[in-house]
């Protein structure tokens, strides 16, 4: 223990060792000997005195010093260098100090406050991953968090790298998971390397880049292992910061929850409404069923009803519960897991309509004419039970005449109803003339120990488009209530095409013969006569793959602009509470507007608020597309790593300057052809006709030729694919061999040399509906 200094005789009383401590403590800024000093009065040769105690104070550990001053042991500085790593269950961002001695115990979470009026112009917005330059402050009654406003963004994604620990013999080395960082391994130095084992998946802070050499890094935090294929989507789940694990209030409130009883609801537990969903569904929020009207003004009309899982009368609006739903945004899929948008307690439990158990829903009834045209609805609050719990294939079955015990009862009483109604909405939707996209959807199916099984293109039956027939009327009803009622909401949106992608779409189609009108509106009949031109042809899936990429992304908004793949002039998302946080939004608006209980959107909300969570969501709906993309590239790319060396046959999927992108026919999987490989000739970009062609040969390979490949390399961890190409190109087209406007591209290296892989791409999905 340090000695106690004296008074100074001589002056003002010189401060204990607890003054000198508190007034370093309260203090915003970091404080040095000069202005302890000015503070307590004290001069000459006391200085002396104070500067013997405040190094006794540091040896002690009470205080830790550094550039600029002084501040309490464990707290920090008052501006720190800070990486962006997530959100907290209120949406704001969190951050962590980029240097920590994790000898003082886990590093200190910082919320960090974006301004009201927003960023300030010529300045880039914060994101997850980015580092910044914080002002921080203690919060009051939490000494172990910390509110910090950015003082400037100095890096976007700079924040740490996250890959694979491979141990040495003088430290170990990472591999990292991004395919656009392969071939960039980092050094890992002994003793930088923490808690880390062989195969672990781990956060790394890099700490030196040279121009030479591998740069080097220490190890931040071990995120767990990947000692088998189940676990590749963890991968995903921290390089896109997908929040995973509840929080233990979230945990707790789900746990305590009671099950909602019949007071305030319509009793509908005596009609005949079922789930049909996909057989291994562990989650049922929707119920349909369809009678024929018996009004003599609608003839050979039907009653639809729609019955959603009552999620809003559990997940209270403020509370942990909505907290965490709101900043998870929605449920994510992968192939070996689902990371659910609310605990199990509430979204496979008490939402979810059980067969033959009594759940609370919001229900639609809707009847419909004779040519699918919706002509009226009403929305109701009840108490349904299920009559049945069907597959997809198993009621398809019985509809084509090979019921089972379950569904033979069924048939004449409720599936035949359905499947009356969904053919009077087909004609319906054959009027509205949607977006008509013909494209596969794959889907992996694993072993029981998380490998890859196969890859399979499910059939597309009536039954799913029965339901997603349904889900759509249902959908529509519910922004045409709240538009009624002028009650504001969160719409499903889909912009018309830009310009720009629809000059490239132009581009494309003449390559092939096809021109695109260049006046009129812009609607999806365009684009269909378009599909229709190359159905049956060897263009049609690569036309349909570029007309998808030239649509605009659907996003969540609190303003209306349509949907235009659905061709519709409003649209909201109804009918998923139980995995999608805009839908909970729209059953608590329906219940305010409705006038169906105490529990619904309250006045307080603002087209503000609304934009905000909107703008929330809809980042989130893209981070799960993109992590479950890359979790499928993952678990292929591992799957097809003990066949390098074996043929495979394609099409060309991309074409870029530096090389071809192949999508594998049989599995869907991408990969890439370097240029450098292609042979012994110079290539043209020819980005008009989506080429590249030989200088002197005049060899073409273009956007949607089929194509035999050789897998090169796969690198599991990246989800990367690299391809040699087998296939010789189009002959010359003309003797220009290349089109004005196009690009010399030099080839890379000799022919046959591996090039590193280069990123494989993605799989361009379209807009969730």
């Amino acid at each position: 223990m340090a000695k106690r200094i004296h008074p100074n005789p001589n002056g003002p009383a010189f401060p204990s060792r607890e003054q000198v401590l508190a007034f370093i403590a309260g203090s915003s800024e970091k404080v040095g000997k000069r202005e302890i000093a000015q503070a307590f009065g004290i001069k000459g040769a006391a200085k002396i005195e104070l500067k013997r105690l405040l190094k006794e104070i540091e040896e002690d550990g009470e205080v830790e010093g550094g550039r600029g001053g002084l501040t309490p042991a464990g707290r920090l500085p008052p501006v720190v260098l800070a990486d962006i790593t997530g959100r907290d269950r209120d949406g704001e961002f969190v951050a962590m100090p980029a240097e920590w001695d994790h000898a003082k115990g886990p590093p200190p979470k910082i919320r960090v406050e974006i301004p009201r009026g927003g960023r300030k112009p010529g300045r880039p917005a914060p994101g997850i991953g980015d580092r910044a330059l914080l002002r921080v402050e203690q919060e009051e009654g939490d000494r172990g968090r910390y509110a910090g406003r950015i003082v400037k963004v100095i890096g976007k994604n700079k924040a740490d790298v996250i890959g694979v620990y491979r141990t040495g013999r003088d430290g170990g080395r990472i591999v990292p998971v991004e395919k656009r960082a392969q071939g960039r391994e980092i050094a890992i130095p002994a003793g930088e390397e923490g808690t880390a084992r062989d195969g672990d998946l781990v956060s790394v802070t890099l700490t030196r880049e040279t121009r030479f050499g591998l740069p080097q890094g220490r190890v931040r935090e071990r995120l767990g292992s990947l000692g088998s294929e189940k676990a590749v989507s963890l991968i995903a789940l921290h390089l896109h910061h997908i929040p995973h694990v509840f929080a233990a209030d979230t945990l707790a409130e789900a746990d305590a929850v009671k099950a909602a009883g019949l007071k305030g609801r319509e009793d509908w537990r005596d009609r005949p409404l079922l789930t049909i969903d996909p057989p291994d569904a562990k989650d049922h929020d929707d119920a349909v069923m369809a009678v024929p009207d018996d009004d003599p003004d609608n003839p050979q009309g039907f009653v639809v009803t729609v019955a959603i899982a009552d999620v809003a009368a559990y997940v209270r609006a403020g509370t942990a519960l909505d907290r965490e739903a709101l900043m998870r945004g929605n449920s994510v899929y992968f192939p070996d897991r689902v990371v659910p948008m609310l605990p199990e307690r509430i979204s496979n439990d008490l939402c979810s309509l059980r067969q033959g158990e009594d759940r609370p829903a919001l229900a639609v009834r809707m009847v419909i004419g004779a040519d699918g045209v919706k002509r009226r609805h009403t929305f109701h609050r009840v108490m349904m039970r299920s009559t049945a719990k069907l597959a997809y294939a198993q009621a398809q079955a019985a509809i084509d005449g090979h019921p089972d015990d379950t569904t033979a009862p069924l048939v004449e009483t409720a599936l035949r109803p359905l499947w009356g109604a969904y053919a009077a909405l087909v004609k319906a939707r054959e009027a509205r003339g949607p977006l008509a996209l013909d494209l596969p959807e794959r889907k992996v199916l694993l072993t029981a120990d998380g490998a890859v099984d196969r890859v399979v293109v499910p059939a597309r039956l009536d039954a799913h488009r029965l339901i997603e027939e349904f889900m759509i009327l249902a959908n529509v009803a519910a922004a045409e209530t709240l538009e009624q009622a002028r009650q504001p909401l969160i719409y499903r949106v889909h912009d018309e095409p830009a310009l720009e992608k629809m000059r490239a779409l132009g581009e494309v189609l003449a390559s092939i013969g096809i021109k695109l009108p260049k006046e009129g509106a812009l609607r999806p009949a365009l684009f269909n006569r378009i599909l229709g031109l190359v159905a049956e042809t060897e263009h049609a899936l690569f036309i349909n793959e570029v007309v998808l990429r030239s649509q605009a992304q659907a996003v969540y908004a609190s303003q209306n602009l349509g949907h235009f793949g659905l061709n519709l002039r409003r649209y909201a998302h109804f009918t998923s509470p139980i995995r999608r946080y805009a839908d909970l939004i729209v059953h608590r608006a329906l219940i305010t507007a409705c006038r169906l209980g105490s529990d619904g959107l309250s006045s307080d909300v603002t087209i503000g608020a609304l934009d905000r969570i909107g703008e929330q969501i809809s980042a989130a709906e893209r981070r799960a597309m993109a992590a479950e993309r890359e979790t499928i590239d993952r678990l292929i790319a591992h799957h097809l790593a003990d066949k390098v060396g074996a043929t495979f046959t394609g099409r060309i999927s991309g074409v870029t300057r530096s090389g071809l992108f192949i999508k594998l026919d049989d599995t869907g999987a991408d990969g890439f052809v370097p240029i450098s490989t292609l042979g012994a000739d110079y290539y043209r970009h020819d980005e008009s006709r989506h080429a590249l062609v030989g200088e002197r040969s005049g060899e073409t390979h273009r956007l949607g030729d089929p194509v035999e490949v050789r897998l090169v390399e796969a690198a599991a961890v990246a989800g990367a694919l690299r391809f040699e190409l087998l296939s010789e190109g189009r002959a010359r087209e003309d003797k220009r061999a290349t089109a004005p406007g196009s690009r010399p591209v030099r080839r890379a290296g000799v022919p046959g040399r591996p090039a590193g892989i280069r990123n494989t791409g993605s799989r361009h999905r379209g807009s969730r509906r």
